[in-house]
């Protein structure tokens, strides 16, 4: 299900959205190659070639065509923080605010989906600082007030601070449980260009205490990557700095292209190396991604 993020009021009902969202998700896996996953989530894992067959639902496997084994409650406890970087440049563009709208919007449809599994899930909200991090839950009344957070989150006005992502990284890194899914929504604009090696050094920080991790680049790639504005002076305005430049968007275009690109190639390449799910999210297209990407993670962690 796409969502249309000009046409979210105050007003909107953020559970209703996320739970919109979830079932669209789940329907729409019936018809995929992703079919299988769609089966009673928490009851049942993909079944492993050599284990034990006496566990293997024959039921689901007459449904789908495809070998499950049922699980037990104590198996099906993943423990999951949704970390959203809500530094200034994550609220472009500043009419629409659509990053961090995006990014509410994709952890509550998340945080609903790991409800409904039963797993526990928390939330972190960092600038050049942890602003929020709440305790890592699985109840119903715990789901509700991290919705809470997230609509607040949907309507708040940008902060005048430098983002400090290694910092914060490495700072949930030692406050959270060990083993834990660790998921990042951020476009990478660290406060300092040159804090690239720090920033992964946080984010295997995360790894050797035993976190998966991934990292969802929030990014609205036809205007940040590929630079597509019309060719007429146009006055750009730094959301970290306030920093104004007027120029013609043709005239540096190339140039910017190429850098831009540089910057998400080595992004992808170094979360690559360190075993890093680095993922696009694009405020252009639907949530699907990342409830696709979340779930076949999940699999891949029992």
């Amino acid at each position: 299900m796409k969502v249309n993020l000009q046409d979210i009021r105050q007003s909107a009902n953020l559970e209703l959205l996320a739970r919109q969202l979830v079932e669209g998700f789940i329907t729409g896996l019936h018809k995929s190659p992703y079919h299988g996953f769609s089966v009673e989530f928490a009851e049942h894992r993909l079944y492993n070639e050599g284990e034990s067959t006496r566990h293997i639902d024959w039921k689901a496997y007459a449904r789908t065509d495809r070998l499950f084994s049922k699980q037990y409650e104590e198996e099906t406890n993943l423990r999951c923080l949704i970390a959203i970087d809500t530094s200034p440049s994550m609220f472009y563009p500043a009419e629409t605010k659509a990053k961090i709208r995006f990014s509410a919007i994709a952890a509550a449809a998340m945080a609903y989906m790991l409800n409904l599994q039963r797993d526990a899930v928390g939330l972190c909200l960092f600038s050049d600082k942890i602003d929020t991090l709440t305790p890592i839950k699985s109840s119903r009344s715990h789901l509700e007030k991290l919705l809470l957070i997230l609509h607040g989150l949907m309507e708040q006005q940008p902060m005048k601070v430098q983002t400090e992502i290694a910092r914060v990284l490495h700072e949930a890194a030692e406050k959270i449980h060990k083993r834990s899914l660790v998921v990042l929504f951020s476009d990478m604009f660290d406060g300092d260009p040159d804090n690239t090696d720090e920033l992964f050094k946080a984010l295997q920080h995360l790894k050797h205490n035993k976190h998966e991790v991934i990292v969802f680049h929030v990014m609205d790639y036809d205007t940040e990557l590929t630079f597509q504005f019309e060719d007429k002076p146009i006055e750009f305005i730094d959301l970290e700095s306030n920093a104004k430049l007027k120029l013609n968007p043709g005239d540096i275009r190339l140039s910017y292209q190429h850098e831009a690109k540089n910057f998400y190639d080595t992004l992808k390449l170094r979360c690559h190396q360190y075993k890093i799910d680095f993922v696009k999210a694009d405020i252009r297209q639907d949530v699907n991604t990342i409830l696709q990407t979340y779930l076949i993670k999940r699999a891949k962690m029992r």
